[in-house]
C-alpha cells in the first residue's frame, strides 16, 4: 500500500548547518518510527517556512542515502503568527501498515503544529 507521512521539525536558525541537521533528524526519526528503507520511499516532499533560506533540506535526504528517490523542496505561504524556523516533509512510502500506525513525527518545537497526531 502506499501512505503519506508527515513530520515537521523547528530548526535553530537560518544557516546551513542548522538545516541539515534538523532535517537529518526529522528524515531519521521518520524512517526509524515506520520501520522504512530508502527502497520503500516512493518520493519526498519538503517545504521550509519563509525565514529559511540558507539550504535546501534535500541535500540531508541526500546524504542519508535517497540518492534514487525524487525529492522536492518549497517555500511555504508567509502566514502572519507562524510558527517560524520549520522544515516539514511529506513521504510517500510503500508500506504494510494501516493508516492508523503510519507513524507521523513533530520534533522540537514543530509538535505544537500537530499535537493531535505528534508522537
Amino acid at each position: 500500500m502506499v501512505r503519506a507521512i508527515r513530520g515537521a521539525i523547528q530548526v535553530d536558525g537560518n544557516d546551513r548547518d542548522a538545516i541539515l541537521a534538523g532535517t537529518t533528524e526529522l528524515v531519521t526519526e521518520v524512517m526509524g518510527r515506520n520501520n522504512l528503507t530508502t527502497d520503500d520511499v516512493i518520493s519526498v516532499i519538503f517545504t521550509c517556512t519563509p525565514d529559511l533560506t540558507a539550504e535546501f533540506p534535500a541535500l540531508a535526504a541526500r546524504k542519508l542515502g535517497f540518492h534514487d528517490v525524487p525529492l522536492l523542496c518549497a517555500t511555504e505561504i508567509d502566514v502572519p503568527g507562524a510558527l517560524p524556523r520549520v522544515v516539514r516533509l511529506m513521504a510517500h512510502v510503500q508500506t504494510d501498515r494501516p493508516r492508523q500506525e503510519v507513524q507521523h513525527v513533530y520534533l522540537r518545537g514543530a509538535v505544537a503544529l500537530r499535537v493531535d497526531i505528534a508522537q
